[in-house]
This record gives structure tokens, sequence and C-alpha cells, in this order.
């Protein structure tokens, strides 16, 4: 699928849930690659926000993003809202701190998404697909999360707040669902108890019966019933059935647990990446969702980083087996530290090395306990990358490759006897007068063991 954006601009207004500020938001279409970005266009310089989960600043009763000067917070039901829509790329102009709230769902949203229309852009989307199932508990706020295999972004909320009057509840999301009737009008909720005491806090400023399901357990006193009435800008307050101060009731007999999943849906699109499987979460919040998101977006990078890993087949000859090698490069016993070329094009080639116990190195280096020095996975890299190197030139015999710089080395795994050694080198740039720069990753299986960036030339013997 490819990346989405808006058709044409769109324009929000009204109350911040928290700060109780008026709010103008326009919405742009925005390029391929762009993301979701924030411009707070009341602040000098008009600073901007990516949403995304390493921006994420408070989780306390919303999700905020911040950068510098720039923060903008209750962010949730519009992010739901773009997400659900496959929307990818806006730039969201706003002069205020926070997003209205509307009336405390994503229909408000999705009705000027769909209103304005949506546009496919000439670039991929990027895909998180859950391959291996992950289960933990979020010790910060004891929810139970499960990250499973599935064919479509599938979600599951339970709550249960020890409440009599909600009891347990759990609402779906899968591929089949349709977001538009039975997601997104579903609002958010607080109980009469936080509620009041969220008012002392001077929280809740916009705050109303107009965008909030407002529980009680316990019949108020008319006092109390009286205050919150002239807080909310209310003639009267009554509860009104079951336990309900909102006049209409419910808008669906597991509402919470919808809003829930609305919200889940809003901080988990600050992955930034389309999900490929079914997430599960007990007692989901704001702080357990983006936590969720976070460890998402790192199993996104290590995808990436891993998708490139080179195929190694013993079984099939290699390019250039150990022989051709010394043909192509001047290193001979004990530093000639690759066996095999099994990949070589124009951009890239991959090498290998069987790591035995018979190494020269291993009699000196942690003899009773053989690793492989750091520094020799580099040599090694750079052996096989001046195979690439002298690729491009007709009498390879006659030139060599010496190194220049090593950039971003990174040593994340011990390579000992027994392992066999995957090199994988990419051209940065093209090769101009002989100056060849590359990246490098070692592997061992899946696992990346050392990296860097290598530069060298390509000088002539003779020279």
């Amino acid at each position: 699928m490819n990346q989405r954006s808006l058709q044409s601009s769109i324009k929000v207004s009204g109350k911040g849930l928290h700060t109780g500020k008026d709010v103008n938001l326009t919405i742009h279409p925005a390029p391929a690659n762009h993301g979701v970005v924030f411009k707070r266009i009341d602040l000098e310089g008009t600073p901007t926000v990516l949403a995304d989960a390493a921006n994420v600043s408070s989780t306390v009763r919303n999700t905020t993003i911040s950068k510098g000067k720039a923060s903008v917070s209750t962010i949730e039901h519009l992010m739901s809202a773009l997400y659900a829509q496959g929307i990818d790329n806006v730039l969201v102009e706003i002069d205020g701190p926070e997003i209205p709230i509307k009336d405390g769902s994503a229909t408000p949203f999705v009705n000027a998404i769909q209103e304005a229309g949506i546009v496919d852009l000439d670039a991929e989307r990027e895909v998180l697909v859950i391959t291996n199932p992950i289960h933990y508990k979020d010790e910060e706020t004891q929810s139970e999360i499960s990250v499973l295999p599935a064919e479509h972004f599938e979600l599951t909320a339970l709550i249960d707040f020890g409440s009599e009057l909600l009891g347990m509840q759990y609402a779906n999301y899968n591929g089949y669902t349709d977001y538009t009737k039975d997601v997104a009008p579903a609002r958010t909720f607080v109980f009469l108890h936080e509620l009041t005491q969220l008012l002392q806090y001077d929280l809740v400023k916009g705050g109303g019966l107009d965008n909030a399901v407002v529980f009680v357990e316990e019949i108020p006193e008319k006092e109390e019933l009286d205050n919150i009435a002239t807080s909310f800008g209310e003639k009267d307050v009554r509860v009104e059935s079951e336990g309900i101060l909102n006049k209409g009731g419910l808008r669906f007999e597991n509402e919470p647990a919808r809003h829930k999943l609305l919200d889940m849906i809003g901080d988990l699109a600050l992955v930034n990446k389309a999900i490929k499987g079914r997430i599960v979460v007990t007692k989901p919040g704001h702080t357990a969702n983006v936590n969720l998101a976070k460890k998402l977006k790192a199993l996104f990078r290590k995808q990436k980083k891993l998708k490139g890993i080179p195929t190694y087949d013993p079984t099939l000859s290699p390019i250039y087996d150990v022989v051709e090698i010394t043909k192509k490069l001047p290193h001979r016993f004990p530093f000639l530290l690759i066996d095999k070329i099994i990949e070589l094009n124009d951009k890239q080639v991959v090498g290998v090395k069987n790591v035995t116990f018979n190494e020269g190195f291993f009699q000196g280096h942690f003899p009773d306990n053989p690793v492989m020095p750091g520094v020799l996975q580099i040599e090694a890299m750079a052996q096989t990358g001046g195979i690439l190197a002298l690729s491009t030139v007709p009498d390879p015999e006659n030139w060599d490759t010496y190194f220049l710089k090593i950039d971003k080395a990174k040593f994340k795994r011990k390579v000992v006897p027994g392992d066999t050694l995957i090199f994988k080198l990419e051209l940065l740039a093209p090769i101009r007068r002989g100056i060849v720069s590359m990246f490098g990753v070692a592997y061992v299986g899946e696992n990346i063991v050392s990296e860097a960036e290598l530069t060298a030339q390509i000088v002539r013997r003779s020279d």
C-alpha cells in the first residue's frame, strides 16, 4: 500500500480539554515521507514537532509531544482518526498548546478528513510485520501486553477499573471493523470522584458533559453536583440513568472499552509505520500505549537493519574461493581474513569468514577465552570491501586499497571459534577519483556483531 495524504486542507476549531483555551488548527496535505508534523504558529519562529513516540513528553491524562519550544497535547484522537484512515503525511498548523476536544471522540476529525478527501502518494508505506510473539508486563503501569503475528492490524483492549458500574469490558478492532461507525464515536470518560479532584487541580478546564462521559458510582450530594454544574457551565446536572451524568446515556454498551481502543490506535500511530500484527492490552492507557509504541519502533529499526542479511548457502559455488581471492588481494597468511565472496555487483559485496580455533591471533588474544579482536573484524570487513573496490579496475592485481577513515564503528557481540562471519559492504556514494566510501556490517546468523563506515583509496602499486 502506498502512503497517503489529504486532497485538501481541513480547518477545525474548539476548546482544549485540559487548558480550556480556544484553538484553531488547519491540517494541510503533505508529501511522502513527511510524517504527521505539528507547527505551533502562535509561537515565535513557528517551531515544529513530529508526531513520534520519541517526542512524547507526557502521558498524564493525554498524550503530549514536545521538541524544543513546540509542544502539543491531547493529540491522540486526531492521530487515531488519521491512522485509521491510512493517512501518513500532513502538516498540522495550530495556534495553541492543545488539540480541540470537540465531543470527546474522533468523529469530528473523521468527518473532516472524509470531507477533504484522501489521496495516494507515489511512495510505498513502510510496514512493521510482527513475526514472533512478544509477551510482557509493563512494570510502570502493570498493563499486560501481547503482540502476535496476524494478517492485519488488530487490537484488543481489555479494561477493569474494579467498578461494578462498568464491570470488565473489552473491545476489538481488526481488518473488518468499521472504524467510522464502531470506534470513532466512543467518547473519553471519567469517574465523578476523579473529576472532582481534577477540577480542584485546575485541570479539565474545557471539560463538560458535551465532551466526556461522567460515571457516578455513588449518588453525590446536591452541593457536589451544583459545583460540577458551575464548573461545566451547566444550569443543572443530574444523574440521568445507570450512574451516568450525561443526557442520553452511552453511545455503546462498552463505550469506555471502545474509547480505550480509539486511544490505543492514536498512540500506536506514533510508531510512524503501518503495523501488521495483533496487539492485546489489558489495562491500556497512554503510558502503556506509548511504551509499547517505543518498543515497536525499536523492533522496526532492528527488522530494517536485519532485512538486508545476506543468505549464505555453503553448498553453492562462491563467486571467488580463497584461491581466487589471493589473485585479487595482496594479503596472505596469517592476514588474509576472508574465505569466500558469495555476492558481488557494482554496489555491494558479500564475503564469508569461517572462524576456527587455529587462527593465529587466538594464540595471544584471550587464549583461554578465545574472542576474535574487533579490529580484525573491521580488517576482514575492509578486505571484503577491497574486492568491491578492485572490481572497478581492469587489472586489480596492480592496485591496492588503503584505509583513509573508519567512522561509527560498533561492536555488538563476541565472535568466537566456530562462528561463520558474513560481511556485507555497500557503497555509500559512487566511486570518484579512487575514493571508496562503504557501510559494512558483519553478521553471525541473524545477529549483527559489528558495523562501520569505511573510506579507502584505490592506489596503483607503482605509486
